[in-house]
């Protein structure tokens, strides 16, 4: 045991001999990841950025014009006991008539009107903001008794779920063919590592060493180097976001408005170093088992 420990720790000191070249290459990984990374962090920041101009969004119930004191309560209780409605605001016919006159200022001509032409409405706020959701529960909500009409505007919700679907083929299409890059990188690296202790490698083979024992190290060195590109990503994202919020700040104030980008999460963060050494110990596996069995002792 004390044996293997000090050939792999020989191993890995000889690996890390050269800091320049594995710094640079710790920083491709860390740039390399930086970029879908940071793009998946900024549309997620975009998708609520988004959600908050567009607003909550509503359905509006239009009762029928014959529809009694006791068809409004019978509603209003369908309407609460529904799982997928957040809540509900009831609009009834004399308000709507006044917010007219006070929103149109043609006060005249509504106040000449010899009968309130509105119908009560209901203003429904859904849990879901899904463009199918919403017109599913639009189409549920028209067939309810004494609606006359049930309206909703869910085209800014396709147009809103069109564009993030697009963003979110871009990051993963952009991540694959870095990952596949990032792998190239290590696989490399960890080739010419193979090469440079070929001697020491056979030497090994000859007194007895297994494979297994031989591949540890290197296979120790690819994931160390991933997770450290995969911590230089993540400092790349946070500086960046912050040299983004000083910028916005004073964006935001012209527009009178809070918004500021939120840096990633502890999950997304966790999720970043163990995809980054995940990389790097998949290159350096791919690596030894391509190259390790071309080595046997002469």
């Amino acid at each position: 045991m004390r044996h293997a420990f000090a050939q792999n720790s020989s191993i890995l000191r000889r690996m890390f001999a050269s800091p320049l070249a594995g710094f640079l290459n710790i920083l491709v990984i860390g740039i390399a990841l930086s970029l879908p990374d940071g793009m998946y962090v900024l549309l997620k920041n975009m998708q609520g950025l988004v959600a908050q101009l567009s607003g909550t969004p509503q359905i509006s119930l239009f009762m029928s014009m014959d529809a009694k004191a006791d068809d409004v309560d019978m509603l209003r209780k369908q309407l609460e006991q529904h799982p997928a409605i957040e809540r509900i605001e009831f609009v009834a016919r004399a308000r709507a008539l006044e917010q007219l006159k006070q929103s149109t200022g043609l006060a005249d001509v509504v106040g000449g009107l010899s009968q309130n032409p509105l119908p009560d409405a209901f203003i429904v706020y859904p849990k879901s903001s899904t463009a199918q959701a919403l017109d599913e529960l639009r189409i549920e909500l028209a067939k309810l008794p004494k609606v006359e009409l049930a309206q909703l505007d869910s085209a800014w919700a396709y147009k809103l779920e069109a564009l993030l679907k697009f963003g979110r083929m871009g990051v993963l299409i952009l991540a694959s063919l870095l990952s596949l890059a990032l792998i190239a990188v290590t696989f490399n690296t960890i080739r010419l590592q193979i090469l440079t202790q070929r001697d020491e490698i056979e030497v090994a083979k000859l007194i007895g060493a297994t494979n297994g024992f031989i591949r540890r190290p290197f296979l120790y060195f690819g994931a160390a180097q991933g997770l450290l590109g995969g911590i230089v990503a993540w400092f790349i994202i946070m500086a960046s976001l912050l040299l983004l919020n000083h910028q916005l700040g004073a964006l935001s104030q012209l527009y009178a408005s809070q918004f500021v980008l939120h840096p990633l999460s502890i999950g997304d963060s966790l999720t970043l170093l163990m995809f980054s050494m995940y990389l790097g110990w998949l290159g350096a596996w791919l690596s030894v088992a391509r190259h390790l069995s071309q080595i046997e002792p002469r």
